[in-house]
Parts: C-alpha cells; structure tokens; sequence
C-alpha cells in the first residue's frame, strides 16, 4: 500500500530533512546558552550593567525617545519599535557580564536600525503581516492540492511559504548588522576592554547563528515539500 507521495504507507524518507533542521536548531540553541553561560560568569571591569550599558549606547547614538525597562525571563530581551521601548531580561538588565552587556547592546543596535531607518528592517517590518498570512495557509493550501489533485493549488501553496520562510532569511542581515553596531559602539567609547570585546562577539555570533540554523530548518522543509510535491505530481500522471 502506498501513500499520496509514492511511498509505501507509513514510510516517508523526506522526514530526514525535518529530522536534520530539528538537530541543526537544537545544536544552535545549545551553544547559545552554553556561550552565554562562560560569559555571564565574567564581570566587566568598568562595572557596569546591562542596562547602563544600553543607556549609554542609546545616549551615543542621540537616541532619547527609547526607554529601557526589565521583562520576565532569561535571555527574552528585545526591542519594540511601534513602542520605542527596549526590554532587558532578569538576566542582563541589572546584570555585570560581559554577556549581559553584550545582549543588551544587540538590542540597542536594533534600535540603532530603526532610529536611522535601516533598509532590511524597515523591509522585514513591511513584510511581515503578509508572511504571517502566509504561513498560515501555506501548508494547508498544499495539502488540499495534493488531497484533490489539482496543481496549482500546490504551485500557490508551495509560493506561499516561499512568501512565510523569507522573513527569516531577511533578518539575518538586520540582526548580524545590530551585532555589528553594538561592538562598534562599545568600542569607541571604551565601554569593554578588547579581551571582553571577543567575549561580546562570542556571544552574539552564537545567537545570530540560531537565526541561520531557523532558516536553514525553513529551507530543508521547504525542499521537503518540493520533493513530496513532485512525487504527488508524478503519482497522478
């Protein structure tokens, strides 16, 4: 007995792929918390907190309409635009590491991004309703198509989380950008020594790498849906 791809029943190779992205995603993750834990056991010798760090890279760059206020959790920092405020986790807002300045001064480059109007932001900020739309009917439309037979519901299907996936793949140059403007920021004002400067970047090279180990995962589904489409295609002729 076989299944809708060409498969026998209960057997589908392409879940290699899924099982690939899901091990990728794991190992990102695992290094990122693994890097932030050396650094966080590493005061700053200008004993200095996250948040007073985040304060001054904003009061650098002429930024004085961002608040900087604490959120819940570990490692949740973020900045919200529509709002101007940058949230500090319990782990970095009142915090001396090396890793804790770093986090906080990432998310000053983000807001560093927005306050110059920096081009990818300010496109992945455009796009992002319609991929959040997309990827919500993606994977139905393409399972309906494959279900009935009908191409180019398939072919609309397949577009649609090509359409989901790219805002992944588009924030990979804005957060490696922030990085890049929290280290330079920091440098210029001597906030950290060169020695806690690698540590910064250590830390934040191993966040950004779980942004590629996501989009990574979106591609191999995304070629996993390739893949069992075409089987579906080639089953029907």
């Amino acid at each position: 007995m076989y299944g809708y791809y060409g498969y026998p029943m209960f057997y589908d190779p392409t879940y290699v792929l899924v099982l690939i992205g899901v091990i990728v995603s794991m190992l990102a993750s695992a290094n990122v918390n693994r890097t932030f834990q050396k650094y966080a056991k590493i005061g700053a010798r200008a004993g200095i907190t996250g948040a007073d760090a985040a304060r001054l890279i904003l009061s650098r760059n002429d930024i004085t309409n961002v608040r900087v206020q604490g959120i819940a959790g570990n490692l949740t920092d973020n900045y919200v635009p529509s709002k101007k405020v940058l949230n500090l986790s319990e782990s970095t807002i009142n915090s001396h590491s090396i890793a804790a300045i770093g986090v906080a001064a990432h998310e000053c480059g983000h807001a560093i991004q927005d306050h110059v109007c920096y081009g990818p932001l300010v496109l992945t900020r455009t796009i992002t309703p319609a991929c959040a739309v997309a990827s919500k009917i993606s994977i139905p439309l393409i399972f309906f198509g494959i279900l009935i037979s009908w191409s180019p519901l398939i072919k609309i299907g397949i577009i649609a989380f090509i359409v989901a996936i790219s805002i992944q793949l588009l924030t990979l140059p804005v957060e490696f950008d922030a990085s890049r403007r929290a280290v330079k920021t920091l440098r210029e004002n001597q906030v950290l020594t060169e020695e806690e400067l690698d540590g910064v970047k250590a830390v934040l090279t191993a966040a950004a790498l779980t942004y590629v180990a996501a989009a990574a995962s979106s591609l191999l589904q995304l070629l996993r849906l390739l893949i069992l489409t075409r089987g579906s295609r080639r089953s029907d002729d």
